[in-house]
């Protein structure tokens, strides 16, 4: 690190768990968001401050008004801008040494697996459930960390999924059937739960690329901010899981 990186983090650095050897690592480790919403936007803001050196970013939807309440990467006047190059600039304001990655398009099943492959973990900060169970599977079978968040009205969910670990498939074993749990648009979600999910996503996430303290995997985090209130719930895997589980049926993407 030259004289200025060592004054950016300097706090960091001063930490026992982190130090020089630890910020070094930060640096060069390789994140991926999927999303840049209202979990996206302080995941990207943290890992940016953070030093965390390769972030990629992938989100093919527009800035809209009705966004700014939560996703507080972007600004009034990035209204009609593509998500991945707002956030971006905004990032590279705070941080102009990290490397980002743009993906200015939709997950599929069909790039899915060249995108995460080129990276150290994923946090997913996405918005349906589709996308959810592709980046569930995806990471899966390229044995790569999970840190997941999910957001609707005053609650929040936070996981790590971790190779060995249960999936996300040992909790939720298939999607909901459609209409049956109402989207952020349809339910409402106050912008603060999605800052207090995605700072606790961006702390697990650095916690995983250090491999210190105590993580998220085999515990699903549940936060309920109306009454201010976080609940932990071990999870077990699930021998019949159909991805993971004793005789899986998932086999591939």
């Amino acid at each position: 690190m030259d004289d200025s990186q060592i004054q950016r983090y300097s706090r960091n650095i001063t930490l026992k768990e982190i130090g020089n050897k630890g910020q070094i690592k930060l640096l060069n480790s390789k994140v991926l968001i999927v999303g840049a919403g209202g979990l996206g936007s302080p995941l990207m803001l943290y890992l940016t401050a953070a030093g965390v050196g390769t972030i990629g970013l992938i989100d093919n939807e527009k800035v809209d008004l009705s966004n700014l309440n939560r996703q507080i990467i972007h600004k009034t006047s990035s209204i009609g801008r593509n998500k991945v190059k707002s956030a971006i600039d905004s990032a590279s304001a705070i941080n102009p040494g990290i490397r980002f990655i743009p993906y200015p398009k939709k997950l599929t099943k069909s790039n899915a697996i060249s995108v995460i492959s080129k990276y150290d973990i994923v946090a997913d900060g996405s918005d349906n459930f589709y996308t959810r169970y592709l980046i569930n599977d995806s990471c899966y079978f390229l044995k790569k960390t999970l840190v997941s968040a999910a957001i609707l009205a005053f609650d929040a969910q936070i996981f790590t999924f971790k190779p060995k670990g249960p999936c996300y498939r040992c909790i939720f074993s298939a999607p909901p059937k459609e209409d049956l749990i109402p989207s952020c648009v349809e339910g409402g979600v106050l912008g603060s739960i999605a800052g207090v999910a995605g700072t606790i996503q961006a702390t697990e996430v650095v916690k995983e690329l250090l491999g210190i303290g105590k993580g998220l995997s085999s515990s699903l985090m549940i936060f309920d901010g109306l009454n201010q209130e976080f609940t932990k719930i071990k999870i077990k895997n699930d021998p019949k899981c159909e991805l993971c589980g004793k005789n899986p049926k998932i086999k591939k993407i």
